[in-house]
């Protein structure tokens, strides 16, 4: 039996568009994409970017968590999803340390509100 594709809700086309508008080669954490879309959940967020149906057309990739490090990819928190999401944001010059995280906040994206 083939699954069927959902829809998304009104809330996750709001987060996927708001994504959208990350340039290439910045991130933007959960929280402050939270904070952009007046939701206070960061984790709401992040359920959203999981069932994103269009990446990386829709660059969820490049939504990482607040302390630098990068959260799951596809709605795995390790393994080769989480380092295809690494190796797309260096591809794009994203560096990260050995830790990790990401090495400078020079390429952190925040909204003009």
């Amino acid at each position: 039996m083939e699954s069927e594709k959902r829809c998304p809700t009104c809330f996750e086309g709001r987060v996927y568009a708001a994504v959208e508008e990350i340039p290439y080669g910045r991130v933007a954490t959960y929280q402050s994409l939270a904070d952009h879309l007046g939701c206070r959940s960061a984790q709401a967020v992040g359920q959203a970017l999981k069932r994103n149906p269009s990446a990386p057309k829709v660059p969820c990739h490049r939504v990482i968590r607040v302390d630098g490090s990068l959260g799951g990819y596809v709605g795995r928190d390790s393994g080769g999803s989480v380092a295809e999401k690494r190796s797309m944001l260096e591809r794009e010059g994203v560096r990260f340390d050995s830790l990790g995280r990401l090495a400078s906040t020079e390429c952190l994206w925040c909204w003009s509100d």
